[in-house]
């Protein structure tokens, strides 16, 4: 099996709670097909750089995931037809650890020194 990065955008009147619904029902998916969800991440309300169905804000999410192609395959579909997901984005990565990714480091107010 292979690892991904998944990442998707839903709309922004969605709650936080839709979200993670959202993502339970994706994450299901996954399991389902016999792999598994190694991280998932909320990174939060953020604004889009450029309007999409003419909304300017989105609710980011990152899925880690171990997979086969069919299960995969079968996660972009739905993902594909769910009216409540904006954008997708899917990456084959070599590796997968459990550490949070810069994006959530940056979103909890962590700094980065660069010196150390």
């Amino acid at each position: 099996m292979a690892f991904y990065e998944c990442t998707f955008v839903t709309r922004p009147d969605f709650s936080k709670a839709d979200v993670q619904k959202l993502t339970d029902t994706l994450s299901k998916i996954v399991t389902d097909g016999k792999g598994s969800i190694i991280k998932s991440e909320y990174w939060g309300l953020r604004q889009l750089a450029y309007k999409i169905n003419k909304m300017a804000k989105g609710h980011y999410t990152m899925l880690g995931i171990e997979a086969n192609a069919a299960t995969l395959k079968e996660l972009e579909r739905n993902m594909g037809i769910n009216e409540d997901i904006i954008r997708t984005m899917t990456v084959r990565v070599d590796s997968m650890d459990a550490t949070p990714t810069v994006m959530l480091q940056s979103k909890s107010g962590d700094s980065y020194d660069a010196a150390a």
